[in-house]
């Protein structure tokens, strides 16, 4: 499902037959019920062919695996002629990383005023445009819910943060609608922040 390699999710599309993805591309992520061992999340996608897919990840696909710490990340390697493992290589640089105090994912939460470590699950909307993607995040810790404007990379590569982030100067209480998330990210209440991420 997903490939740690091209950092994208594979997903069946009704036009094309399947699809991959990247993290951004992703538009709504929303835990289902029952589900525990592994969770599972519905998400929503912008697929190649224009439309908006529904797709079913666990929380494994969604949190763990862009690190790929979970699943085999196989490629050819051409100096010995095998497909050869790369899962160690990718959970040690990844627990290196986070042993040295970086985060795969963070995001500034604004009631808090303060940076704040995330994973994808965390994510509850996004919505892409021009390289950008305003990004609903519901805080680990406060459980009230964000908006951020990153760039793609911020969302799609582990361990990329931005400088700059643009927020929001408005809290969701409660789980933000679609049109009210739309409508702040064509408003001009983003706050461009330098932050150290």
């Amino acid at each position: 499902m997903y490939d740690a390699l091209t950092s994208r999710y594979g997903f069946s599309c009704p036009v094309r037959g399947e699809t991959s993805v990247t993290l951004s591309a992703f538009r709504s992520v929303e835990r289902l019920e029952g589900a525990a061992h592994p969770a599972v999340y519905r998400v929503t996608f912008a697929c190649s062919c224009g439309g908006e897919h529904p797709g079913l990840v666990t929380h494994e696909e969604l949190d763990w695996a862009p690190l790929g710490v979970e699943g085999a990340a196989r490629f050819f390697n051409l100096m010995t002629a095998k497909l050869e493992d790369s899962t160690d290589e990718f959970g040690d640089l990844a627990a290196r990383r986070i042993q040295a105090g970086e985060w795969p994912w963070t995001f500034f939460c604004l009631p808090e005023e303060r940076p704040r470590p995330v994973f994808p699950s965390s994510f509850v909307l996004l919505a892409a445009a021009d390289g950008t993607v305003g990004v609903a995040v519901r805080c680990p810790a406060c459980a009230r819910t964000s908006v951020n404007l990153v760039t793609t990379s911020h969302v799609d590569l582990p361990f990329h943060n931005d400088a700059e982030v643009g927020v929001v100067r408005h809290v969701f209480w409660e789980e933000p609608v679609v049109e009210e998330f739309r409508s702040f990210l064509g408003s001009s209440e983003f706050d461009a922040r330098r932050l150290r991420l």
